[in-house]
This record gives C-alpha cells, sequence and structure tokens, in this order.
C-alpha cells in the first residue's frame, strides 16, 4: 500500500511527441447516442475501461402502506488511482428501523452513521493522506467493531428500537460484509444467477432451517417480519461478518425487506439486465415493489465494478 501512495505521488515527466492525426472524412450525420447504445456499447465490451473503478446508484421510497419512512442507507465510492495501480473502494450500508419500536427509524439512522464514521476514520489516512502507519485491525475486525458501536450507541440513546444492517466494504476486488436482521446483500451475475450472499436472522428462517418449514410454506409464513436479531435489541449482539470477492462482471445489491419481500429473483435481474443504467433499475426496482403493493419502506443500492 506504502508503495502504490509513493507511486501515486511521485512526478514523472510526459512527453508526447506524435504527428497530429488527420481529419477523417464526415460521410454521415452525428447525434447524441441514447441510454440502450451506450448500454449496449458496455455490454459488448466496445468500450475499455483502463481502471478499476466503482460505480453505485440507490433507491428509496417510503412505500404505499407506511406513513413515514424508517429505512436508511449510506453511500460513498471512492477511487485512488496512480502509476499502474487503482484501489476501489466503497462503503455501502442499508439499515430497517424496526416496525412496532419506539424511535425505529432514530435506530436506523443512527445504525448508518456510527458505522460510516467509524470505517472512514479508519480508512481516512489511506484515502487522502500519505499513510504514516499500517492498519492495526483485519477489515473483519474494523467491521464488528463498527457494529458493536452502533448497538451500543442504539441501545443507550433509543432504548426500546431496533434495526436491521447490512453494510458492505468494497476494497480492491474483495467485499466485506457486517450482517444483522433480515435486510439483505446479493451478487447478480450477467448469466442470470442471482446469489443471496446473507443468512437471514428472522423466525421463518430458522424454522426452514429446522425443517419445521418447507420453502414454499416460508414464503407464505405469516410472520415473516418477526426477527430473532437485530442491532439495538439484546445484551450480547452476534453479526455474521464474513468476506467474498466482488461479483466480477456483475453486480453487488443490498436492499430492505421491502424490496425483496415483494420481488424473486428473476425480478431483480430482469430490471437490472433490462435498465440502461444503474439509476435506471434502481429507480425502476422501486416502481416494481410499489405496484406489488408497496407493504413496507422499500431501500436499494447498487454496485457495479468496472474496468
Amino acid at each position: 500500500m506504502a508503495d502504490f501512495f509513493q507511486k501515486l505521488f511521485g512526478i514523472k515527466s510526459k512527453t508526447k511527441d506524435q504527428p497530429a492525426p488527420q481529419k477523417p472524412v464526415d460521410l454521415a450525420v452525428t447525434a447524441p447516442l441514447s441510454d440502450q447504445q451506450i448500454n449496449s456499447i458496455l455490454m459488448n465490451q466496445y468500450l475499455k475501461y483502463e481502471m478499476k473503478q466503482l460505480i453505485a446508484s440507490v433507491g428509496q421510497s417510503v412505500g404505499k402502506q407506511r406513513e413515514h419512512n424508517e429505512d436508511s442507507l449510506l453511500a460513498l465510492t471512492s477511487t485512488i488511482s496512480g502509476g499502474t495501480e487503482s484501489i476501489p473502494f466503497g462503503l455501502y450500508i442499508v439499515a430497517d428501523g424496526m416496525g412496532g419500536h419506539q424511535f425505529g427509524e432514530v435506530a436506523s439512522n443512527a445504525a448508518i452513521r456510527i458505522m460510516g464514521g467509524n470505517i472512514t476514520k479508519k480508512f481516512h489516512s489511506y484515502l487522502f493522506d500519505l499513510p504514516t502507519q499500517v492498519l492495526q485491525e483485519s477489515l473483519q475486525e474494523v467491521m464488528e467493531e463498527s457494529v458493536m458501536e452502533a448497538h451500543q450507541y442504539v441501545q443507550r440513546e433509543a432504548p426500546g428500537s431496533g434495526t436491521t444492517v447490512t453494510a458492505a466494504l468494497v476494497l480492491g476486488q474483495q467485499v466485506t460484509i457486517a450482517h444483522v436482521g433480515d435486510s439483505r446483500a446479493y451478487s447478480i451475475f450477467p448469466d442470470g444467477r442471482v446469489e443471496l450472499i446473507t443468512r437471514d436472522h428472522s423466525l421463518v428462517k430458522r424454522l426452514e432451517e429446522l425443517g419445521h418449514l418447507s420453502k414454499d410454506e416460508a414464503a407464505n409464513f405469516p410472520h415473516r417480519n418477526v426477527l430473532i436479531r437485530a442491532l439495538g435489541q439484546g445484551e450480547a449482539l452476534e453479526a455474521d461478518i464474513f468476506t467474498v470477492p466482488f461479483p466480477q462482471t456483475g453486480y453487488l445489491l443490498l436492499c430492505s425487506d421491502g424490496l425483496w419481500g415483494v420481488l424473486n429473483d428473476k425480478d431483480l435481474y430482469r430490471i437490472i439486465a433490462e435498465a440502461p443504467n444503474l439509476h435506471r433499475a434502481c429507480q425502476s426496482m422501486v416502481e416494481a415493489a410499489n405496484a406489488a403493493g408497496g407493504p413496507d419502506n422499500i431501500t436499494v443500492v447498487l454496485v457495479q465494478m468496472i474496468g
């Protein structure tokens, strides 16, 4: 890492001594490309990116049946590039305040702010200054500390409330996940595969794992929103912390149950595949969830690595 920053801030002279290209004969009338045409060019790899970088977009709605929004999200995307190296950095968090509890929206907002602040402070010197010391903790330890700090804050400042949290820290081509509750993270691939990365901490999921419910029965279980683990609830919080590869040529999707609870995997893939860009994909997913009844708040974060 230190060598990279030395290369990044080193000054190199560049000379360009090439003859000016001859102006081609214009045989066609030019016109702006549509979003669909641009997307087609990208998908067919005619346009090459010479450095790895993250692009991301978000979408959110209160839904059709709720009066206020208890979901919160955070999306930070950065790239440090110099010499022959580039380091994509991204932090994405979705939190869903627990309905029926006091201050649900306070809990979710505190979770994303405290986790976001804690994690970015750890990496500030690497992103914006010449690093003077090596990060002592592992990425998983950084995520776990951030979850516990948010958990303790919510217990202290908004007792009785709770929230899910699903956070993804992207550094290079690795994704470190911190997860509590039933918001989700998915890897979505161009061949149509939609892989659930996280495991729901819910009563219905536990009953399914124990063999008391089939997959079809679980999909129609009347108490699907009952959580067995949530940030801010209980003294000892156990978060799922793990690292997976970023889905190359695909997408990383984070969302609350207001999205995945009404749209199946095929719906998610179809909407993303048909959208001309990430922003339109996020808006279309939100619109589809609302069209399906919008029973809950809806939050989605969609991330792609190009290059």
